[in-house]
Parts: structure tokens; C-alpha cells; sequence
């Protein structure tokens, strides 16, 4: 019997939801709820990009790593971060009681994560340098009555495209959470060069926040962040630090937006908000009992959310915003240029990871 949750699609262990369980069903016949996309790129969320990248190395060794990963689970599910990612693709397929919407051909990208999506690679990854975390692939993957996806839009390279859905869930929640901290209120973004910062930045201020501070790692993204025009302070600091954090900070901020992918950041964010204040936590690479023990230990009295990705109307928001913010798309474009100037490097890989996304530089000596 079929399941708007894919629950027919878990192998093992069985009764779990396909987000949870160890491996999922690829098979090609489609239940009536479901959609067939025939896939064209995924896209590696930082988090599980950087482990593989630290684990792995050379990028062959990398691109191995992930088709392993996807051969054994049927999904894009990273053991050790537990995240996955999101795909594009081109729907084939459509089960006659599917609540989605889509028709056969669209090309769509999906808001589900790929930790939880059905997902057969037919090419090896031939394709993919392993150098960046939007790799290109032939396969097929099946999205559920309760998945979400959007269509692509016309007016958008798909790379940039696939990038600002990757991370749309970050400004609609910011958003909310701004509007109820009330107008002229202050904001911090951990990560505000990234793809979920700059938006999340561009969203606090339509939002109505008074003071902007962007928290980046190197004075080069400060840069870039501080020409792109999104905050009115940008603090160059190690997120991981949370003294520097504070130091950097200053006077403590009402909401606090997560947005890197290294763990180590909750300390800081708890350091940096105003007792009543609110935390938003997007980083995959978030630690629950670190965050809650130490806002205890701090005697922090702070509000503290984990952003799920998902509220209604989130696609579309997040593409307004980066058609009508000229500094979000300019930090996008800025990204994907270091991004390539980094593959292109012969140093490339070495001590240096890839800054593809929200990611934190770690540059090594």
C-alpha cells in the first residue's frame, strides 16, 4: 500500500520514515502518488561536502564516496554529517493520484532533502570533477505525495537557480523570526557571505531590522560582503571562537542566524543574543546538547530554533529576494567565480576547502 510519506520505500529498517530509515527502494515502478524525475545535478549541502572533501581528499576519492554512498542507502544520505542535499531534474513521469502538481517534462528542483528522496545514479558521476558541491548526474530519482518541488525558473542560470533553492527555507524563516522580534530590531548572521546568510541578511532588513551585523571568517569576504551593501557592520571573527564572536559583536543582538557549516558555532551565537533573544540554527553541522547545555551554562536565557527547511511559500520568497537585492546575487555570483578560481588552482584541495556555499574558510597555513 502506497504512503504520501514513501513509508512503501523503506527497505530497512522497516516502519521507520525514509528520512530515518538505512536503505530505500529504487525500484522504477511508479506508485500512483509518486513522480519519476529523471536527474540532472544534485547538489551536495556544505555540511556533507566539507566531511567528504576532509575525509576523502582528492577528488576522485570524493566522487567515489558519494556514488558508495547512494549505491548502499538509494539516497544521497551521508552517514556521518546525516544530511544530504537537493537535486534538478526533468520530470518523466507523473502517478495518476500525485498531489504535486507537475506534469511530465517540467524541469523542476526539489525542496526535500536528498536524505530522504528515492535516488539511482546510471552514470558513475562521470561528469563530476568532485571539486564543487553541484554535481552533475545521470539517474533517476521519485518524489512521494507529501515531497516538495519547484518548477525552475525561466529567468535564472540553473546552477544559480539550484543554489538559491538549496537554501530558501533560511531567509522565509528569518523573516518570521524577525517580524516577531518587532521593527528595529538587531541581527547577527554567522556566515553572512554565504548563500543562506546573504539572503537571511536581505530578509532581516525587509524584514525591518534596524542593525545588520554580518559575522565572515577573512577580511577578503568581508570585502565582498561589506560591497555587496546587505549589513550595516561586517566583524571578521572565527565563529568557532565564541569570545572572538562576542569581542567582534559588540553590543548583543536580538536574533542570531546560524548559517555556517563547520560544528563548534553554538557557543558563540549564545554568547552574541540578548537574553530574550532568538537563535536561528541552519548549519547541518549544529550540535543539539551543545547548544541547549551551553546556553544553560551561560545562563542564557535565549530562544533557540532549528530551522527545518521548509515554510510556506519559501521558494518563492528567496527568488524575490534575490532578483530584487542586487548585493545577494552579486555574493552568489562572487562565490561561484572563487569557487572556480579554486578548482582551477594548483593548490586547490590542499589545506584549503572549497567555499561552494556557507561554508566556513579553514584555510591552513
Amino acid at each position: 500500500m502506497t504512503s504520501p510519506y514513501g513509508l512503501h520505500r523503506v527497505l530497512d529498517p522497516a516502519g521507520v520514515l525514509p528520512q530515518q530509515a538505512w536503505r530505500l527502494s529504487t525500484e522504477a515502478g511508479l506508485w500512483p502518488d509518486e513522480v519519476l524525475i529523471d536527474v540532472e545535478r544534485l547538489n551536495l549541502d556544505a555540511a556533507s561536502y566539507r566531511q567528504l572533501r576532509e575525509e576523502h581528499g582528492a577528488p576522485d576519492a570524493v566522487r567515489r564516496a558519494v556514488v558508495e554512498i547512494v549505491e548502499r542507502r538509494g539516497k544521497m544520505h551521508n552517514p556521518v554529517t546525516g544530511s544530504g542535499g537537493m537535486l534538478l531534474g526533468t520530470v518523466r513521469e507523473v502517478g495518476p493520484e500525485s498531489p504535486l502538481g507537475l506534469t511530465q517534462g517540467d524541469r523542476i528542483a526539489t525542496l526535500v532533502s536528498l536524505t530522504l528522496t528515492p535516488l539511482r545514479i546510471d552514470d558513475g558521476l562521470a561528469n563530476w570533477s568532485g571539486e564543487s558541491e553541484q554535481v552533475p548526474c545521470r539517474g533517476t530519482a521519485i518524489l512521494f505525495g507529501r515531497s516538495i518541488a519547484a518548477v525552475l525558473p525561466d529567468d535564472l542560470p540553473d546552477e544559480l537557480a539550484l543554489s538559491v533553492f538549496d537554501v530558501c527555507g533560511a531567509p522565509a524563516l528569518t523573516d518570521r523570526v524577525v517580524r516577531e522580534a518587532g521593527s528595529g530590531s538587531s541581527v547577527l548572521v554567522l556566515g553572512g557571505g554565504g548563500k543562506s546568510g546573504s539572503l537571511s541578511l536581505a530578509a532581516a532588513r525587509r524584514a525591518g531590522a534596524e542593525r545588520l551585523v554580518a559575522l565572515v571568517p577573512t577580511e577578503t569576504e568581508a570585502t565582498a560582503v561589506r560591497a555587496a551593501g546587505l549589513a550595516d557592520e561586517v566583524v571578521v571573527a572565527d565563529a568557532r571562537n565564541p569570545v572572538a564572536v562576542a569581542a567582534a559583536v559588540g553590543v548583543q543582538v536580538d536574533v542570531t542566524v546560524v548559517c555556517v557549516d563547520v560544528p563548534g558555532c553554538e557557543h558563540g551565537a549564545v554568547l552574541a543574543t540578548a537574553d530574550g533573544g532568538t537563535i536561528v540554527f541552519f548549519s547541518m553541522a549544529t550540535s543539539f546538547s551543545a547548544a541547549a547545555l551551553g546556553a544553560e551554562g551561560l545562563a542564557a536565557d535565549v530562544r533557540m530554533l532549528i530551522g527545518n527547511g521548509f515554510v510556506p511559500g519559501h521558494a518563492r520568497f528567496a527568488l524575490e529576494l534575490f532578483r530584487t537585492t542586487p548585493g545577494v546575487r552579486e555574493l552568489f555570483e562572487h562565490r561561484e567565480r572563487q569557487t572556480g578560481s579554486d578548482r582551477r588552482s594548483p593548490s586547490a584541495g590542499g589545506g584549503r576547502v572549497q567555499e561552494g556555499s556557507d561554508q566556513f574558510n579553514t584555510a591552513t597555513p
